[in-house]
């Protein structure tokens, strides 16, 4: 706009802001809005009709060599949809800026027309004669009054002007010099945000330039932080959310999705089918910033993030639950939201909440996110209206020292866990189809503390109305009706072998010598002949005295078994190859059939 190259001094004149064609920059981030929605289509044709028909009628070397080409492909329009809603976006913001100084300076040039004021070129102000002098009784001289662009850094003088015109033309000099000032920063902002945009040569897309994606879109999001972020109601509820993404414009939300899809994709109470495509970008963004870092933690993610995406990219066999990413990002030990099925279109909602040591990791991306889709494809078998969700939307406790540390664990992370789980079942609440769909809550080990803390929030966990808990430790409620779905709407399942189950209380949780001596080894077998109905967390949910309903549960594999130590009977109750029994019976209640499920005697 004014040719600057730097962002000290300026060659920006007031008759050069008033003159900017905003609408031509609004006109060019149409455009660019265009090609972002067109490769968008173009994404969305080749991952839902042409990789599925190439997969499903043909088979050898070149359909699979094919295959690998349009993934390229898909992931090539991917970049151009982000990078052109990125460009519209920055056009806009760079509009919105130009406009609101704009409107600053011509209020005052209105307010220098009304008084008869000259503006000069330079923005000075020049005023005429008025008031009466003290001696003579003649008009005070006019003058000319320059424009301060920061006045707040200009100590005051201690003189006052006799002539009454001189204040007021200060003002509007000090008006005009900051609207120009502000124009021109604006203008130095976006140019550089504006070079930056720029895509690899070639035809692929490594993964270095989703790297400089990610830094793009943190550039972008930082100068458009006007023109769009402090619209985004993170303080509303779950429905006041939905409300206001209803009364976007088209193009006000594919703004939203391009800039900020990390804060729309996990927005409780947006649309579910919004939320994942904001995080499948996001995902994008994500993997290209942690691929510029080299610690461990960022690998860690790093590789979590890779075995989500590659199972985002699968082709679903005909009947497989398809697979929605609801939330995902790296704070703290990392956070992924996955559904199988659609929660919104689907009547029966069930979301699992995982456990001690569970991160963003490969071990949860492959096993707790296996363990809602296999329970999702047996749900679904009774009642297709089904989805299953795991959920991963806090820091569960991690256990430096292995399943010995349990005992150690203590109910913050459970609590704050809590709370961030009601805001999303309220938003599953608030987004669904249905008028009263069949929600339930699944709490595995210290999952099941968590879920337990978010039924003791105000008014229970939202639209929840059953409640299984498998591997606890304790809900921190020492009866099932008091978890505020009715006893006979709490299913418990404990296997034999699972120590995790009969972690004592903790004025019971003397190691004893031998057990120091034998270390993790001896603390666990002391743990496993604990005994007691009295469990870390509270009442045993499997007892009689807790009062749920307990279902059959394969026994697992003995804590010590010949020639090792394994606490694989914690982990198989979702597993229908490994504990049947179990996995049918969480089936059953994720599809709104508890009812059928056969109840086991309690401890």
């Amino acid at each position: 706009m004014s040719g600057r190259s730097g962002g000290a001094g300026s060659a920006l004149t007031w008759s050069a802001l008033r003159e900017v064609k905003c609408v031509e920059l609004e006109q060019a981030a149409d455009g660019w809005g265009r090609v972002s929605n067109r490769a968008d289509a173009v994404r969305d044709r080749i991952e839902g009709e042409l990789l599925p028909g190439l997969r499903d009628t043909q088979k050898g070397e070149a359909p699979d060599a094919a295959v690998r080409g349009l993934r390229r492909l898909g992931t090539n329009f991917q970049y151009i949809y982000t990078e052109c809603g990125l460009l519209r976006t920055t056009l806009n913001s760079l509009a919105h800026e130009i406009k609101t100084q704009q409107r600053v300076l011509q209020g005052a040039l209105d307010d220098a027309a009304a008084l008869r004021f000259t503006v000069q070129a330079d923005g000075s102000v020049t005023y005429p004669a008025a008031g009466e002098g003290l001696v003579d009784g003649k008009p005070l001289a006019g003058g000319t009054a320059s424009g301060v662009p920061n006045p707040g850094m200009v100590p005051p003088s201690g003189l006052v002007a006799p002539n009454p015109n001189a204040g007021k033309a200060q003002d509007i000099a000090d008006r005009v010099a900051q609207a120009v000032r502000a124009a021109a920063d604006a203008d130095w902002r976006y140019t550089r945000i504006l070079r930056s945009l720029k895509a690899h040569e070639g035809l692929g897309v490594p993964v270095a330039t989703w790297t400089d994606a990610a830094a793009d879109a943190a550039a972008v999001r930082d100068a458009a932080r006007g023109y769009l972020k402090d619209a985004i109601p993170h303080d509303a509820s779950p429905a006041e959310r939905k409300a206001w993404w209803a009364g976007l414009t088209d193009e006000q939300r594919e703004e939203y999705l391009a800039v900020y899809p990390d804060q729309i994709g996990n927005l409780d109470g947006i649309p579910a089918l919004v939320r994942d495509a904001a995080n499948r970008d996001n995902l994008q963004l994500l993997m290209g910033k942690l691929e510029g870092r080299d610690d461990d933690d960022s690998a860690t993610k790093l590789a979590a993030l890779r075995e989500i995406d590659r199972q985002l990219r699968l082709v679903p066999e005909v009947g497989d639950p398809p697979m929605y990413l609801l939330g995902i990002g790296d704070q703290g030990n990392g956070r992924a939201i996955v559904s199988y099925g659609n929660p919104d279109t689907s009547r029966n909602v069930a979301a699992y909440v995982p456990g001690l040591n569970t991160s963003l990791d490969e071990e949860f991306a492959e096993g707790d996110l296996k363990r809602a889709r296999d329970t999702a494809a047996a749900a679904r078998e009774i009642d297709h209206s089904s989805a299953v969700i795991t959920w991963l939307g806090y820091d569960a406790p991690q256990s430096p020292d292995g399943w010995n540390s349990l005992a150690v664990a203590g109910t913050a992370r459970a609590e704050a866990g809590g709370r961030a789980f009601n805001g999303f079942m309220a938003g599953l609440v608030a987004s669904n189809d249905h008028a009263g769909p069949n929600l339930t809550a699944i709490g595995h080990s210290y999952g099941s503390r968590t879920v337990g803390a978010a039924t003791q929030q105000e008014g229970g966990i939202p639209g929840v109305t059953e409640i299984v808990l498998v591997g606890s430790p304790g809900v921190g409620v020492d009866r099932a009706e008091d978890l505020g779905v009715g006893r006979d709407h709490v299913y418990v399942g404990a296997a034999e072998n699972d120590v995790v189950t009969k972690l004592p209380a903790s004025e019971h949780a003397v190691i004893s010598g031998i057990g120091r001596a034998l270390g993790p080894v001896g603390s666990l077998v002391d743990l496993a002949n604990g005994g007691d109905a009295d469990l870390w967390f509270g009442t045993d949910p499997a007892s009689e005295e807790f009062g749920g309903r307990r279902f059959g549960a394969d026994d697992g594999p003995p804590l010590i078994a010949p020639g090792r130590v394994t606490i694989d009977a914690h982990s198989q109750y979702f597993d229908p190859e490994l504990d049947s029994t179990s996995a049918g019976s969480i089936a059953l209640i994720a599809a709104g059939r508890g009812h059928e499920v056969k109840q086991e005697q309690s401890r």
